[in-house]
């Protein structure tokens, strides 16, 4: 049937399709960056080293599906068929990564001996989940939300992409901590996950409608189309592209530096269990959650490097406030609501929101730069300075502060294991600063532009 890009942006099935396969996508990130690190400590070894090779795998991965998959999504003309294709596989192999546990369990029988050969299965399911799931998520998904964006929608559609993150980071880290239990039931977690993103898979394949004004875009060979972007050909005409890009990826390699051993530095340095810590996390970014609405408003009325300078400065507060303020747990303050822990809600509170509000603001500064015929293309620029850069650096760096900090011991087996400490908090907030300096201009190219 036809339809017009105008009726159909507006309409429930629309929405509803917006919302589901958003907050999927997302709910299955944040169980990515939130819990498979912790599952590598619990099931495989307390190696920091496992955990950054893991990370940055993925993101190599990620980054070469989403350029690969993105040119072909542009040429073909079509995005819904990369969305069902992609979800489906990517919940399958969400569940395939959980059952690596029983291969970690059977190697681990002679530890130290075989474990590097379990983690190498544990990253090589990580990896081709991330393929998979970039294809649905970043080619598929990102690239029909801008096909179907609006002068009409682009408000709401905004308020939904700034907001669905919050949300999924908010259940994906309470509700997959309840999962996981006190008994790392890691099983019933990645079970879950996987069906519902099987599930919005499906939904996509028979409700989804393409842009009737999305055509083909071929622009040579596949490989000459797909070689283009990397040379970068269009992306240094835009002075505030690059300092945006730049700005992000600032903000984000300080972020990976603490944020990919925060739930092994609570579970086992602070003394929570996975239910008690996904509270911790959970209610501070439901508070957080609240700064979005302003935050909206506030790029609403083109106010958007506002909301970049308050996100870079509440994380300042965050990770600091962490790293003096909160001391490592005694028996009375395992409790999650003890007054004891006021100052690491705080510090989360503050951390959290700065990474909302950049995400948030960053974002959508970003989409409004792309050029309209490489769509698919540019989320590959988005995923090398939101992720690739980030998650390389920023891992690297945090593995070394990790494995030099006090937290490194031996256990009875003669194995040394790597258990971060409030370090990584101190250098997170120490490499934070730089970002301000691309912002600045950033900013400067923003108002002049608007103007």
């Amino acid at each position: 049937m036809d339809f017009s890009k105008r009726e159909f942006s507006k309409g429930f099935k629309f929405w509803l399709l917006v919302w589901c396969l958003g907050l999927v996508g997302q709910l299955c990130w944040n169980i990515e960056n939130q819990w498979f690190n912790t599952f590598v400590y619990a099931k495989i070894a307390k190696n920091s080293t496992i955990v950054t090779l893991m990370v940055i795998t993925s993101a190599l991965v990620t980054t070469f599906s989403t350029f690969f998959f993105g040119t072909f999504s542009d040429r073909s003309g079509t995005r819904r068929k990369f969305v069902s294709i992609g979800y489906i596989i990517w919940g399958i192999f969400t569940i395939i990564f959980g059952l690596t546990e029983f291969t970690g369990k059977i190697l681990n029988q002679n530890p130290g001996k075989y474990t590097w050969l379990a983690a190498l299965l544990v990253i090589l399911a990580d990896d081709i989940m991330s393929f998979f799931g970039s294809l649905g998520n970043d080619c598929g998904y990102n690239a029909w939300i801008n096909d179907m964006t609006t002068d009409n929608n682009r408000g709401q559609i905004g308020a939904s992409l700034a907001t669905q993150p919050v949300i999924a980071t908010i259940v994906g880290t309470i509700v997959g901590g309840f999962l996981i239990g006190t008994n790392d039931n890691y099983q019933r977690l990645f079970w879950t996950m996987g069906i519902f993103v099987i599930s919005m898979g499906f939904l996509s394949l028979f409700v989804m409608k393409d842009s009737p004004y999305l055509k083909p875009y071929k622009d040579g060979s596949f490989w000459n189309q797909f070689s283009k972007v990397f040379t970068l050909k269009n992306f240094p005409t835009s002075k505030e592209l690059i300092l945006v890009c730049v700005t992000t990826a600032l903000f984000f390699i300080p972020f990976n530096v603490y944020f990919v051993h925060m739930g092994n530095w609570l579970i086992y340095y602070m003394g929570f269990t996975p239910d008690k810590m996904g509270l911790i996390e959970g209610i501070g970014l439901i508070l957080a959650m609240f700064l979005t609405v302003p935050a909206a408003i506030l790029i609403n009325k083109k106010r958007t490097p506002i909301v970049s300078y308050v996100a870079i400065f509440m994380d300042l507060i965050g990770v600091f406030t962490i790293s003096f303020l909160v001391k490592k747990n005694s028996i009375n303050t395992v409790n999650v609501f003890s007054l004891n822990n006021l100052t690491l809600f705080i510090g989360v509170f503050f951390a959290g929101s700065g990474y909302i509000l950049i995400t948030q603001s960053m974002t959508m500064w970003l989409k409004q730069l792309y050029p309209e015929n490489s769509r698919g293309q540019f989320e590959g620029i988005r995923i090398v300075f939101f992720t690739l850069l980030p998650m390389i650096i920023g891992t690297i760096i945090g593995n070394i502060v990790v494995k030099n900090g006090a937290g490194t011991t031996i256990n009875a087996y003669g194995i040394k294991e790597n258990i971060p400490t409030s370090s990584i908090f101190t250098w997170s907030g120490i490499l934070l600063f730089p970002s301000l300096i691309p912002l600045f201009f950033a900013a400067k190219s923003y108002y002049k532009r608007i103007k």
